[in-house]
C-alpha cells in the first residue's frame, strides 16, 4: 500500500498540470434504417467525459463509461460511449443536422472534441437519368448518360457489359466521366451490347434500365473486276465485270451497297478465216534436169484473225523431156571452170596470210606501257597512250572485234610515275577534265541493239525470271573500265566501278526493274516493301570490287520506329535477310547507304533486291505520293477523277503516268506528299466544296475509303479511289472542288481542284526529272564525273595513313561519310569506295568543284601530299 501510494502521488500532481488529450473523437456516422449508431471518444489525463448534441447534454445515465491507465505515461485514461437513436435524429430533422461533441474535464479545465454529424443514409428508387438504346456505325463516338437516384450518402456509379463489369482501366477505348456517363471513343462490333447502369451506397443498390447498343457496318463495294472475255468467238457479242458488297461487308443492320453489281458492255471479236490455195499457175518451161514445176500461193483467202493455213505443197514438180533437157558428160569447158575457181581461192589465202604479217609486225611497234587493242571489245580506246615512234601517229585505231568473248589484257592503264606516290596536282582545277596531251583517255558508246542482246539473254536459265520486253531494262557490255546502267525516270541505276569486273574478261551486264505483280516477295507480320525490287546481273557472278546499286525508297526511317533489312532472292527462288540496316553486317559482300529518299548498295555479287521495313511502333511512318488525273476530254455528262495513292519512289509515278497516257488523262495539280502511318487506321478519300448548281457526285457515301493493309503491304502498286460527277448542263466545262485525303487521326492533305474540261492539258515537265535525261548504258570514262587518272592519284595518295590524320578517313569527314569508316577500312581501297559512292550519288549533275576544294582542304593537313595553291580550289 505505501509502494503504491507512493507511486500514485507524483503522478497526480503531473496529471494536474495537464489538459484532457483526446485519443479517440467521434466520427461522422450514417444511420441505415432503424439501427442506432454509437458515438465514442477517449481522453486523458481526464477526471469527467460528456457528450453534447445539438447544444444539449446528454443525460449521464446514457453514457457507458470505462477507466484505464496509459502504461506508458502512467496517467488515468477515461472512454466514454453513447448511442444514437434515428428517433432523435427525426426529432429535429429539417430545421438542422443532428451533430455530437465530446466535453472532458480535468483538474487544470475543459477540452472539446471535434463534432460528428449523424445522418440517416437512404437511396431513392428512381434514376433521375437513365441510358437509352442506340444505333451506331462502326467507328463512331457513343455517350451513354446515367445520372444516378438521391441519396445519402452520394450512389456511387459503375456499368455493365453484359452484366460483365466495364472497367476502364483494361480497355482504352472507354472512360467514364465525372458525370458518370460511359463513353466510348469508336465503336467496334465488339461493343454491340446491353448497356446498365449501376448505383449503389450503404443502404441499396439500384439497377437502371438496360440500353441496347448495335454497331453496324454499312457494306462498300468492292472494286471491279476485270472485264471477262467476249461472249463470242466471233461476231458481236457481251462482255462483264462484277464487284461484291463485301468492302466492307454490311452487318448488323448496316446499310447494303447501292448500285449495279454486274456491267456488260458490247464487244465485237474478228471472226477467224481460214486460208485457201489460188489456182496452180502454169508449168515451167523443162529445164536440163529434165523436170519442170508449177506453184500456187494461200491467198484466196489468206489466213487471218488466227484461222488456219492452207494445207499441202505449195510447190509440185514432175519429170518432162524436152530439146533442153540433157544428160552428157562435162566436156572441156567445165574442166576450164573448175581450174579457175582452184587459182582464184590459191590467191585469196596468199593475200590474207600477207595481210596478217602486216597486223602483226605493226603491233609490234607498240610501248609496252599501251593496252592491247583486244580491250576495245567494250568500245574504249586504251588509256596511258604513248607511241614509241614518232612517225607512227596512227597507232591503235584497230577496230574492236565485239565477236570476242574474253581477251588478255596486257600493259598498264596507270601513267609511269616519275616522281613521287603522292599527289602532285597541276596547274588549273584539281578535277577538271583531261587535255589532249599524254593522259587523254577515248572512249565511245556501245554498239549492241536491244533485240540482239535479249535474243542472247533468253538462251540463259535465269531469262523467264526476268519481265519481257526493254522498257524497264537497261543494258550494256563492260570491261575492266567499269560504267553505269540507268532506267530513265525511275531513279534506279548500277554503277560498276573501274577494276570491278576482271581484267581480261567482258561481262554483258542488264539492270531490270520488276513490276510487283511478277514477283512474289512474302511479307509477314509487320513487313512493308519500302523499295522496287531491282535485278543487276547475270546472278551469281562475283566482282572484285562492290558495284553500287542505287534506287529509291518510301520510309521515314529512324531506328527507334524501324527494323530494316536488305533482302535477296536465291538461286532457288526464296528471299534471304543478307544486311540488316543500322547493325554490324553479318558479311562484307553487302552495305547500304540509307539516305531521305534513295539507298545505295555495295555488292559484290548481283542479283535480285529490294528493301524491306517492318514498323516497331506505332510511330513508323511511309511515304505516299497523291496523285490527281482526269479526263482530258468529256464526251458525256459523266466525269471521272482519279486519286491515286502511291509509294513515294519514282519508278511507281512513272508507271501510273504511263498508264494514264493510255487512258487519256491528264494531270491536275502537283502531287502532294503524305505520312501515312502503322496505326491500323484506313485511308479515307472525299470530295467538297462542289458547285451544287452546276455539278452532282454520284458518290452514295460522304467519304471512300483504302484499307489500312492494302496502303501498308506495298504490293498493290496502283491504289486509287474514283469520283464520278455528273453535269447538270452539256454546256458546262468549269470545275472547281476541294478533295481531301487524311488517315484516321493521322496527317491528311487537301488538293484544291479548278480548271476547265474542255482544255487539252499536257503533263508536266517535272515528271521527267533532268537528270534522267541521257543515255541508259555508259560504258568507261563517260560513266564518271572525275577524270579516271586523277581518280587514280587521289586514291594513290590518300589510301596509305598520312601525317596529321591527311588520308582517306579525313575525306569522308569532309564528305559527311564519317558513319561508314568501319565499311571503308574493311576494303583494299578505301579511297575508291569514297570516290564510288560519290560517283554514285552524284551523276550526273555532281559539283566537281565541292569535290575538289574536300580533296584540297585534306591536302591542306600535310603540305607536302597536295601542291594546290588557294586560286586553284
Amino acid at each position: 500500500a505505501q509502494q503504491s501510494a507512493t507511486v500514485a502521488n507524483p503522478v497526480s500532481g503531473a496529471s494536474s498540470d495537464l489538459l484532457p488529450h483526446f485519443q479517440l473523437e467521434p466520427e461522422d456516422v450514417y444511420i441505415v434504417k432503424n439501427k442506432a449508431v454509437s458515438l465514442a471518444c477517449r481522453a486523458t489525463p481526464a477526471t469527467q467525459i460528456y457528450f453534447k448534441c445539438n447544444g444539449e447534454w446528454v443525460h449521464q445515465g446514457d453514457h457507458v463509461t470505462q477507466h484505464s491507465t496509459d502504461r506508458s505515461t502512467g496517467l488515468p485514461v477515461m472512454e466514454v460511449h453513447i448511442e444514437v437513436t434515428r428517433q432523435q435524429v427525426e426529432k429535429i430533422f429539417g430545421l438542422e443536422e443532428y451533430w455530437c461533441q465530446c466535453v472532458a474535464w480535468s483538474s487544470s479545465g475543459t477540452t472539446k472534441s471535434q463534432k460528428a454529424f449523424v445522418r440517416i443514409a437512404y437511396l431513392r428508387k428512381n434514376f433521375e437519368q437513365e441510358p437509352t438504346a442506340r444505333e451506331v456505325s462502326i467507328e463512331q463516338g457513343i455517350v451513354l448518360p446515367c445520372r444516378p437516384p438521391e441519396g445519402i450518402p452520394p450512389a456511387e456509379v459503375e456499368w455493365l457489359r453484359n452484366e460483365e463489369l466495364v472497367d476502364p482501366a483494361l480497355d482504352a477505348n472507354v472512360y467514364v466521366t465525372p458525370e458518370h456517363s460511359l463513353v466510348l471513343r469508336q465503336a467496334r462490333l465488339a461493343d454491340t451490347a446491353n448497356y446498365t447502369c449501376v448505383a449503389k451506397n450503404i443502404v441499396a443498390r439500384r439497377r437502371s434500365a438496360s440500353a441496347a447498343i448495335t454497331v453496324y457496318v454499312n457494306g462498300g463495294w468492292s472494286t471491279w473486276t476485270q472485264w471477262s472475255g467476249c461472249s463470242t468467238s466471233c461476231g458481236r457479242g457481251w462482255q462483264k465485270r462484277s464487284r461484291t458488297c463485301t468492302n466492307p461487308t454490311p452487318l448488323n443492320g448496316g446499310a447494303f451497297c447501292e448500285g449495279q453489281n454486274v456491267q456488260k458492255t458490247a464487244c465485237t471479236t474478228l471472226c477467224p478465216v481460214d486460208g485457201a490455195w489460188s489456182e496452180w499457175s502454169k508449168w515451167s518451161v523443162c529445164g536440163a534436169e529434165c523436170t519442170h514445176w508449177r506453184s500456187r500461193e494461200c491467198s484466196e483467202p489468206a489466213p487471218r484473225n488466227g484461222g488456219r493455213d492452207c494445207h499441202g505443197p505449195e510447190l509440185d514438180t514432175r519429170n518432162c523431156t524436152s530439146e533442153l533437157c540433157s544428160h552428157a558428160a562435162p566436156g572441156a569447158e567445165d574442166v576450164a571452170l573448175y581450174v579457175g575457181l582452184v587459182a582464184v581461192a590459191v590467191c585469196l589465202v596468199l593475200l590474207l596470210l600477207v595481210g596478217v604479217l602486216v597486223y602483226c609486225r605493226k603491233k609490234g611497234g607498240l610501248d609496252a606501257d599501251v593496252a592491247d587493242s583486244s580491250i576495245l571489245t567494250a568500245g574504249f580506246q586504251p588509256v596511258s597512250i604513248k607511241p614509241s615512234k614518232a612517225d607512227n601517229p596512227s597507232l591503235l585505231t584497230i577496230q574492236p572485234d565485239l565477236s570476242t568473248a574474253t581477251m588478255t589484257y596486257q600493259g598498264s592503264l596507270c601513267p609511269r610515275q616519275d616522281g613521287p606516290a603522292k599527289l602532285q596536282l597541276p596547274n588549273g582545277h584539281l578535277l577538271s577534265p583531261l587535255g589532249a596531251g599524254r593522259h587523254t583517255l577515248h572512249h565511245s558508246s556501245p554498239a549492241a541493239e536491244g533485240a540482239d542482246f535479249v535474243a542472247r539473254l533468253s538462251t540463259q536459265s535465269y531469262f523467264r525470271s526476268l519481265p519481257r520486253g526493254t522498257t524497264n531494262m537497261a543494258y550494256g557490255t563492260f570491261n575492266f573500265l567499269g560504267g553505269r546502267l540507268m532506267i530513265p525516270n525511275t531513279g534506279i541505276s548500277l554503277l560498276i566501278p573501274p577494276d570491278a569486273i576482271p581484267r581480261g574478261k567482258i561481262y554483258e551486264v542488264y539492270l531490270t526493274l520488276h513490276k510487283q505483280e511478277e514477283v512474289r516477295l512474302p511479307l509477314a507480320g509487320c513487313q512493308t516493301l519500302l523499295s522496287p525490287i531491282v535485278s543487276c546481273g547475270p546472278p551469281g557472278v562475283l566482282l572484285t570490287r562492290p558495284a553500287i546499286l542505287a534506287m529509291g525508297h518510301c520510309v521515314e526511317a529512324s531506328a527507334e520506329n524501324w527494323s530494316i533489312r536488305l533482302k535477296k532472292q536465291s538461286c532457288e527462288g526464296t528471299w534471304e535477310d543478307v544486311l540488316q540496316l543500322g547493325a554490324e553486317p553479318c558479311t562484307e559482300l553487302y552495305y547500304c547507304q540509307l539516305e531521305a529518299q534513295a539507298c545505295y548498295i555495295f555488292t559484290e555479287q548481283l542479283g535480285r533486291f529490294a528493301l524491306v521495313g517492318e514498323s516497331l511502333s506505332m510511330a513508323a511512318s511511309k511515304r505516299l505520293k497523291l496523285v490527281l488525273f482526269a479526263p482530258a476530254a468529256c464526251p458525256s455528262l459523266e466525269y471521272n477523277i482519279r486519286v491515286y495513292c502511291l509509294s513515294d519512289t519514282q519508278d511507281v509515278l512513272k508507271e501510273v503516268i504511263q498508264l494514264e497516257k493510255q487512258l487519256g488523262g491528264q494531270l491536275i495539280g502537283a502531287p502532294r506528299v503524305l505520312h501515312f502511318k502503322d496505326s491500323y487506321h484506313n485511308l479515307r478519300l472525299s470530295i467538297h466544296d462542289m458547285p451544287s448548281s452546276l455539278w452532282k457526285s454520284k458518290l452514295l457515301a460522304s467519304y471512300q475509303e483504302i484499307p489500312f493493309y492494302h496502303i501498308w503491304s506495298g504490293l498493290q502498286p496502283f491504289l486509287h479511289c474514283t469520283f464520278t460527277l455528273e453535269r447538270l448542263s452539256p454546256s458546262t466545262c468549269e470545275l472547281a472542288c476541294k478533295i481531301w485525303v487524311w488517315q484516321v487521326e493521322g496527317d491528311g492533305q487537301s488538293f484544291t481542284v479548278n480548271f476547265n474540261i474542255a482544255k487539252d492539258t499536257r503533263f508536266s515537265d517535272w515528271l521527267v526529272p533532268d537528270s534522267e535525261v541521257g543515255a541508259p548504258a555508259l560504258v568507261g570514262p563517260s560513266a564518271f564525273k572525275i577524270p579516271f587518272l586523277i581518280r587514280q592519284k587521289i586514291i594513290s595518295s590518300l589510301d596509305p595513313p598520312g601525317t596529321r590524320g591527311a588520308d582517306w578517313r579525313t575525306l569522308a569527314q569532309k564528305l559527311n561519310l564519317d558513319s561508314h569508316l568501319s565499311f571503308f577500312a574493311s576494303k583494299p581501297s578505301p579511297t575508291a569506295m569514297i570516290l564510288n559512292l560519290w560517283e554514285a550519288r552524284h551523276f550526273p549533275n555532281g559539283n566537281l568543284s565541292q569535290l575538289a576544294a574536300a580533296v584540297a582542304e585534306v591536302g591542306k593537313q600535310d603540305s607536302a601530299l597536295f601542291a594546290v595553291s588557294e586560286a586553284e580550289c
